[in-house]
C-alpha cells in the first residue's frame, strides 16, 4: 500500500485471531514463492499491516470511529 498525504502510519498492538495471522503468512509466502534455496523473500509482518490497513479502508473505519457508541465494550 502506498502511503498518501491523507494517511498516517502508526505502530500499534492489536489482538488478532491466530487463524487470521497464519492465513496471511501462508498466503504471502505462496504469492512470493521461494528462491532456489527454499527461502521466502517476503516480509510477512509488513503484509499483516497491509492487510489490516486495506480492511480498515474498505470498511470505512473513519465513519466507525466517529460513532461514540463504538468506544464502549
Amino acid at each position: 500500500m502506498t502511503p498518501s498525504r491523507d494517511i498516517l502510519r502508526v505502530n500499534v498492538l492489536i489482538d488478532i485471531a491466530p487463524e487470521a495471522l497464519a492465513t496471511i503468512v501462508e498466503n504471502a509466502k505462496r504469492l512470493a514463492g521461494h528462491d532456489e534455496q527454499g527461502i521466502y523473500r517476503v516480509d510477512t509482518a509488513d503484509k499483516v499491516g497491509e492487510m489490516i490497513s486495506r480492511f480498515l479502508q474498505a470498511k470505512d473505519f473513519v465513519s466507525w470511529v466517529k460513532d461514540i457508541d463504538n468506544y464502549s465494550d
